[in-house]
């Protein structure tokens, strides 16, 4: 499918207000690894929403803007695996610097891919 279709990543599928993540971070469940923090939590407005932290100590505004570039493609990519009606937050550690695209698929899929019987509540 085109990216008109099934990989595009309109303003519907993010968290843009801060409420949002304040809610998201006080009220979801938290997955660790190396590098990220996902919390996530059943929405109720039927689509899966992606929102993305990256503070001023993960590094220079180069850097943190690759992290979210890459978490955004990330998810572009597997929206469509995921269940629908979610509100996912990205949180970088400190240690997420010098991340690939390629390690950011593995580590978030697999921590979203361990919690999969979670996700499709």
């Amino acid at each position: 499918m085109s990216p008109e279709g099934r990989e595009r990543f309109p303003k519907s599928a993010r968290l843009r207000k801060r409420p949002q993540f304040l809610r998201l971070s006080r009220t979801g469940k938290k997955i660790h690894s190396p590098n990220f923090v996902v919390i996530y939590e059943n929405n109720d407005c039927g689509e899966t929403r992606l929102g993305i932290t990256v503070s001023g100590k993960v590094g220079n505004a180069v850097a943190r803007n690759q992290i979210k570039r890459f978490v955004r493609e990330f998810f572009r990519r597997r929206r469509h695996e995921l269940a629908r009606g979610l509100d996912i937050l990205v949180i970088a550690k400190k240690s997420a610097t010098d991340v690939s695209l390629a390690l950011i698929e593995s580590e978030l899929g697999k921590s979203l891919g361990n919690h999969r019987s979670h996700l499709k509540q």
